[in-house]
């Protein structure tokens, strides 16, 4: 049985992932972390990682960003293994998780669904063929309440094509006030926010009379819950480092 503390276990998602633990036998949340120190299930829930006593052998974190730095210091003191899958992270963040990585195993990816992880395997076998004569878009689709621009999984994707070509791209997000043709070596990426969109994203060639299209379309937040518990189960007793889905599906 895997011990998990949640932390976020008060917001949206960390309620599916209790609902999606709540279906299994092979581990069960010992703990909660929260701000808002609501308890909503058998389990304790803490506003101070550092007043978490009970027996953790996996962390989930569903949290925000400003969280991550203690989480990490937590995790790292104690050798416990983290699941990042909080969004939103720049630069400095994915620092963060990276040194840590040297002291604990930590599972990070911008999304924990399955079929996303795919389809950006698939857009690398895309680029290698397609990015001398294609033009490359990347489009998402987020609910209203999302506060970063573009998503981290748009992100992920678009380096997932940088990753199998040679020559090198650059990212753009505005073109209003650009009067000129659009540069070969440009990815678009482009933000639509409204409604309860759960997530889409699409990946577009566009190439001399053809089009074609590679679309992930997640339907409910469980997906992210079932990868994110997934993850939590294939970490502990791993070594040091950074692991991603592609680890995860590979070890299956």
């Amino acid at each position: 049985m895997v011990n998990i503390l949640l932390s976020g276990c008060c917001g949206h998602m960390g309620r599916v992932i209790y609902d999606c633990v709540q279906n299994r036998d092979d581990c069960h949340i010992i703990a909660g972390l929260d701000l808002t120190g609501i308890q909503y299930a058998e389990f304790p829930v803490y506003t101070d990682i550092n007043s978490v006593t009970e027996q953790v052998n996996v962390i989930i974190d569903f949290s925000h960003p400003s969280a991550l730095a203690g989480l990490l210091r937590f995790a790292t003191a104690r050798h416990i293994p983290a699941v990042i899958a909080t969004t939103g992270m720049d630069e400095a963040h994915v620092q963060m998780i990276n040194d840590a990585a040297k002291k604990t195993a930590v599972f990070f990816t911008y999304n924990m669904s399955l079929g996303i992880n795919l389809i950006a395997e698939l857009a690398k076998r895309a680029a290698a063929v397609l990015s001398e004569e294609f033009d490359i878009e990347i489009i998402e689709a987020h609910h209203n309440q999302k506060i970063d621009a573009p998503s981290g999984t748009a992100i992920m994707l678009a380096d997932a094509v940088t990753s199998a070509v040679d020559k090198a791209y650059h990212y753009e997000y505005d073109r209003h006030s650009k009067r000129k043709k659009r540069d070969k070596r440009e990815i678009g990426m482009h933000s639509i926010r409204g409604g309860t969109i759960v997530g889409e994203h699409t990946i577009l060639f566009a190439g001399r009379d053809e089009l074609i299209t590679l679309s992930h379309s997640a339907r409910s937040k469980e997906v992210f819950a079932v990868g994110a518990v997934n993850a939590a189960l294939f970490l502990p007793g791993k070594p040091n480092g950074i692991y991603n889905m592609s680890d995860l599906v590979s070890a299956k």
